[in-house]
């Protein structure tokens, strides 16, 4: 399993930095890892989304897939794999979970960004390691960019 967790202060509330999450269209201009997206729906607290997904470290694309993002207002985002009918071919490739938690910090908000990828045995010799080095980079630059594109519209709004 290759597990992640980046942490960050960024200048903004946490329901802004949330907001920005559940906008799938809007993160992926953000997060390489979003390919392109073929379509999102909202229902709620609740957003799926189906997208090309890219796995950083690994060659080619990655089949697509649909996740689900749970949003607990003010505190977190849970990323998870949508549930069957969707996914059929990536469960059998891959376990996948992420998350934002975001509390309240003194210059803002303290965002924890986790992500675990898990591949079975048979794929996970070759995968996990690439995909343990290219990871944490990966994940840092989204969130710096996150983090830039909040302050910078936080800062143009003043």
């Amino acid at each position: 399993m290759a597990r992640v967790t980046v942490e960050r202060t960024v200048r903004c509330t946490p329901e802004e930095f949330l907001a920005l999450v559940m906008d799938a269209e809007r993160y992926a201009q953000i997060d390489d890892k979003l390919g392109r997206i073929d379509w999102v729906r909202r229902d709620g607290d609740i957003t799926q989304f189906k997208f090309r997904s890219r796995l950083p470290g690994l060659p080619g694309p990655a089949p697509k897939v649909v996740s689900r993002m749970r949003l607990t207002p003010g505190e977190r985002v849970d990323i998870e794999y949508a549930p069957p009918p969707h996914n059929r071919l990536v469960r059998r490739l891959s376990t996948f979970a992420a998350s934002f938690v975001c509390e309240p910090a003194e210059d803002g908000t303290k965002v924890t960004r986790s992500i675990e990828i898990g591949f079975p045995p048979a794929l996970r010799w070759l995968t996990e390691p690439l995909l343990r080095r290219a990871l944490r980079p990966d994940v840092e630059r989204e969130i710096d960019g996150a983090k830039e594109l909040l302050e910078r519209t936080r800062r143009k709004g003043q």
